[in-house]
């Protein structure tokens, strides 16, 4: 992808992104309702994030991680779980499927997150620090204990992809948006595991809190600042579409990972906290 496509010249925002600090290596990562802690320091770095919108039809999953689809939905309340069970999870299991050519497709559940205020609707924060929610080693563990859950008498898959599907269902523009990073722009050897922990309430001093090792629910992967991290973001995104985009593909042939963060974009001045709702899934072929 370069910086112009055709006659329309892509621009970028200054944004500001929270890498993990040198230093930090002891990591964990508690989640309880409505709040979330980190066990690592961070440091921000202004970084140009490009705009998306212009050439947001050459972004292909199997080659930059990421991809914008235009998706409508028969949910009318984003907020109501019970709906969300019932329609939505359900509607991105289809589109996952005929978007990937997947045999299975497993949902891990609905997650809202808003920008303010983000207990209402047991929604959690706006995700702010660079992350991927799948270390290799985390995803490879979930997706054989899923496999085994959903599909005791199948066999084995060749291929396991896990991804997130991510809507906005508050208007725009967005206070808040995603940023992805173009995977080509990441060193393979980049990241470090993150193990994750869920928990009733946030320990005191999650730095020394004592931990039941198996309780572990997964690791994710954090990332330490790099010049050449390509960032993109895609403005204006409306309920009407998705940003599509992998944690861990098996298959390291193609794009298999995708760096991403929420970040506040200095140049809106949003009436309405940014609220998206993502589902976590793991497709399988075989």
């Amino acid at each position: 992808m370069n910086a112009s496509s055709g006659v329309q010249q892509v621009t970028s925002v200054q944004g500001e992104l929270n890498y993990l600090a040198p230093g930090s290596t002891a990591l964990r990562r508690f989640t309880a309702p409505g709040a979330s802690v980190n066990t690592g320091s961070y440091e921000p770095h202004v970084m140009p994030i490009r705009n998306g919108r212009p050439v947001q039809d050459e972004f292909q999953l199997d080659v930059h991680g990421f991809e914008i689809v235009g998706h409508r939905s028969a949910v009318s309340d984003f907020t109501d779980k019970a709906e969300l069970d019932a329609v939505y999870v359900p509607e991105v299991i289809e589109f996952v499927k005929q978007r990937t050519g997947a045999d299975e497709v497993v949902a891990r559940g609905a997650v809202l997150r808003r920008a303010a205020a983000a207990g209402e609707h047991g929604s959690q924060p706006a995700a702010a620090l660079i992350h991927i929610d799948y270390s290799p080693e985390g995803a490879e563990m979930v997706a054989k204990r899923i496999h085994a859950e959903e599909f005791p008498n199948r066999p084995s898959y060749r291929r396991a992809l896990a991804a997130s599907v991510w809507r906005v269902f508050s208007p725009p523009p967005q206070d808040w948006p995603l940023a992805v990073c173009d995977f080509r722009s990441v060193r393979s050897n980049e990241g470090l595991s993150n193990q994750l922990y869920f928990v009733d309430r946030l320990p005191d001093d999650p730095v020394t809190a004592e931990v039941d090792e198996s309780t572990m629910v997964t690791s994710g992967s954090e990332f330490l600042y790099s010049p050449d991290h390509e960032w993109w973001y895609f403005p204006e995104m409306t309920r009407d579409e998705v940003l599509f985009f992998a944690f861990h593909d098996s298959d390291h042939s193609r794009a298999w990972r995708v760096i991403h963060t929420a970040f506040r974009d200095p140049t809106v001045d949003a009436a309405v906290p940014r609220h998206s709702v993502e589902v976590r899934v793991f497709a399988f072929f075989r």
